[in-house]
């Protein structure tokens, strides 16, 4: 069964994202006023962009997988800038990129730590290692 990912631009100039199996029948249920709590304090809307999908499903994760992106993202989507899509999704929120950071620091500490056991037993110092993450989860930095 066929399935539509769409981009609607509301009254107030914010993108509705959705996904549905009748394109024609949804976009006039938004303008109706039927459709979801988002859009109908948003009237009237414009369908900016749309894909068709085979199934409705996979038109359903590009729905959730284009909601999580940025304005600039999605303006570059419906203008047809793909080109610029990887460029935009780059993580520019620095809360983020330091929470991701430590993660990936997190998930190798056990790694080192045993690395470095290991080691210490042929007369490594840790204090000698000079990457990153060692210098980290040791304290040298």
């Amino acid at each position: 069964m066929t399935g539509y990912m769409y981009i609607l631009e509301c009254f107030d100039m914010t993108y509705y994202v959705g996904s549905t199996k009748n394109l024609e029948k949804r976009v006039e249920e938004h303008q109706n006023g039927e459709g979801a709590n988002y859009t109908k304090r948003r009237l009237p809307l414009k369908l900016l962009y749309y894909e068709e999908y085979d199934r409705i499903d996979i038109a359903f994760q590009r729905e959730k997988q284009v909601q999580g992106w940025s304005r600039l993202k999605k303006e570059a989507l419906i203008n047809g800038n793909y080109e610029d899509l990887p460029k935009l999704a780059e993580c520019k929120n620095i809360s983020q990129l330091a929470y991701r950071s430590w993660v990936i620091t997190l998930s190798c500490i056990p790694a080192i730590y045993f690395v470095h056991s290991w080691l210490s037993e042929f007369g490594f110092k840790s204090q000698n290692c000079l990457c990153l993450r060692c210098s980290f989860f040791f304290g040298i930095a």
